[in-house]
């Protein structure tokens, strides 16, 4: 009860700092600016940050380049605020609906999609057209049941007509917020002209939206609010797939709790008359604050948190954490805090995916051909982890001559003073400005690099070496484990410690099988349609249909092209391995 009867305090005082919070005006390249230096204190980086003016460095998405990730997130962040949440009835009128709106301010965007019925994402002009609608909806009320009266920008709307006329009876028009399905993906792939077109087909199909991306971080901006009770100038973010532009729909959503954002830090004193600090809680260690605040933001998100459930406070991990379902948007999340050598991997890969359009699109398609063969999951365990096979095609691309994408070092070489980032002994250093990042010309297609990718690691020396995308090159391994990637910032660590032999085993022979299938003469153009008028599957589509691996000795009396010495040997290879399977079974 008495944490019952402080957090009723805290709520109050929460949503008075919320609404005068709403009603500044600061402008938006103020909140860019400000968020800049946030991160990059954030994140391990000084904060006197230096503005690059590169090919694709600090630029607002115009024709010279693609947005920062500062800025792509500072926007983000800024639309997030001027947003709410809305539960709609799902025969509502959407001109109605948007019209109601209005009444408390211009509307710059909105869309609709479902979970657990239907929502509805709405962007006012400014942060006052907010406060505005707040400060007209009511608290519910229920018959038999008591309510938390803890007020966010999370809604319900209610339609107290008795009759709807037949325009208000038509469906909403709904965003989608998962994949397809992967019988409809094999599909469509089967219809496209060549594979480049098939990898970029499926690439489309499964990168976040800019819908999906709106909500994210609206999602963030809503547990922010919670978390304001205690700590009113805390920042929550997302970070990982959901901003690093390797995400696909209905990816988990990892937040972090940034409490750097908070003023104070690091503030010169006087060396002489007087001064104030504030009088703060002290204990042993960093991590212990940690599991403090997330316990508490926990409970919080638990018992006053609207439609938060399944919440589960793990605080022994080694990175302590919340879980828990955001069930209005769909989202699996994941709550941490001082977590900055995560933010800094996010930073590095976003880097990657934007100097070269092939990086993303190659890491869409090999995560999608895992998961269709349970290279990968969703649970824990022996898998091979998206971030890990994310790794292994970094590596494999900087391994191309010429190189795709440059080495770890090469980028730290290029590094200025303000992109100096140290993390509790870490280097996490590397330029930011594109700029200064100079690569040879590369031209290979999607296609080449597809198959070479399965042919790279069906016959990669996995007994003796380790993966090292910061030195791009194979290194002896240090520790006995099935399969070793370094961690690119903590070195000591291995990122695919979990993998076993079995599960390394069967991701080599799965390579050797899609090399294999890729380079039959039937697979690499259209095959047309079948009797029952569907596409017959040819080129990636093949390589996404159960596993055929006990199939191919039958297989390999066709007639196929020239091969090379490479596949001559994954050929014999697979041969060795179906003659041990048949003496086994006999």
């Amino acid at each position: 009860m008495r944490f019952l009867s402080l957090f009723r305090t805290a709520m109050a005082s929460s949503f008075t700092v919320h609404r005068l919070h709403m009603r500044g005006r600061s402008r938006l390249e103020k909140c860019r600016n400000t968020f800049e230096t946030i991160f990059r204190r954030s994140v391990g980086t000084e904060p006197e940050v230096a503005q690059t003016q590169g090919a694709r460095g600090d630029h607002s998405g115009d024709k010279d380049g693609p947005k920062s990730l500062y800025n792509l997130m500072a926007d983000r962040q800024e639309q997030a605020e001027k947003s709410v949440l809305i539960s709609c009835p799902s025969r509502t009128s959407e001109k109605r609906f948007l019209k109601f709106l209005s009444n408390h301010g211009d509307i710059k965007k909105h869309f609709f999609y479902e979970s657990y019925g239907v929502y509805a994402v709405v962007e006012f002009a400014s942060r006052d057209n907010v406060v505005s609608l707040l400060e007209s909806a009511a608290i519910p009320g229920v018959s038999h049941e008591s309510v938390v009266p803890f007020k966010s920008r999370l809604l319900s709307l209610r339609n107290h007509s008795s009759v709807d006329s037949p325009t208000q009876q038509s469906g909403l028009p709904c965003q989608p917020q998962t994949t397809v399905p992967i019988s409809e993906l094999i599909q469509r792939l089967s219809r496209e002209e060549s594979v480049d077109d098939q990898i970029n087909s499926l690439t489309e199909a499964y990168q976040l939206t800019e819908e999906n991306s709106r909500l994210r971080f609206l999602v963030c901006s809503l547990l922010k609010d919670i978390a304001a009770s205690y700590f009113p100038e805390c920042t929550i973010r997302p970070f990982g797939s959901s901003v690093n532009g390797f995400g696909k729909l209905g990816c988990d959503l990892d937040m972090f709790l940034d409490l750097d954002s908070i003023s104070g830090w690091n503030m010169k004193m006087p060396k002489s008359g007087l001064s104030l600090e504030y009088q703060m809680k002290r204990t042993n260690s960093e991590r212990h604050v940690t599991q403090s605040i997330l316990s508490v933001i926990g409970e919080c998100v638990d018992h006053f948190g609207p439609g938060c459930v399944g919440v589960q406070k793990i605080l022994n991990a080694r990175c302590p954490l919340v879980r828990f379902a955001h069930q209005p948007s769909g989202f699996q999340c994941d709550l941490t805090a001082n977590n900055r050598v995560a933010m800094k991997s996010t930073e590095l890969l976003y880097l990657y995916g934007e100097l070269d359009p092939r990086v993303r699109s190659l890491v869409f398609t090999i995560r999608c051909w895992a998961r269709a063969h349970g290279v990968t999951s969703s649970i824990p365990g022996a898998w091979i982890t998206n971030f890990a096979l994310t790794v292994m095609v970094l590596f494999f691309l900087q391994k191309r001559t010429p190189p795709i994408i440059p080495k770890l070092d090469y980028l730290r070489d290029l590094a200025g003073p303000a992109d100096e980032s140290v993390i509790e002994g870490n280097d996490c250093t590397f330029v930011t400005d594109f700029s200064k990042i100079q690569l040879p010309s590369n031209t290979e297609t999607l296609e080449q690099l597809l198959s070479d990718f399965f042919e790279f690691y069906a016959m990669f020396p996995f007994s003796r070496m380790s993966i090292n995308i910061r030195k791009g090159k194979e290194q002896n391994k240090l520790e006995v484990t099935p399969l070793h990637i370094q961690n690119p910032f903590e070195t000591s660590l291995n990122v695919s410690k979990n993998v076993n032999s079995s599960q390394l085993d069967r991701f080599v022979a799965l390579c050797q099988e899609s090399a294999w299938l890729l380079q039959q003469s039937e697979n690499r153009t259209p095959r047309g349609v079948g009797g029952d008028n569907t596409p017959t599957p040819w080129g990636l589509a093949t390589l996404l249909l159960p596993s055929q691996v006990a199939g191919i000795k039958g297989r390999k009396k066709r007639k196929r092209e020239p091969a090379s010495e490479r596949i001559k040997s994954l050929l014999e290879s697979l041969k060795n391995k179906n003659e041990g399977w048949k003496s086994q079974d006999s």
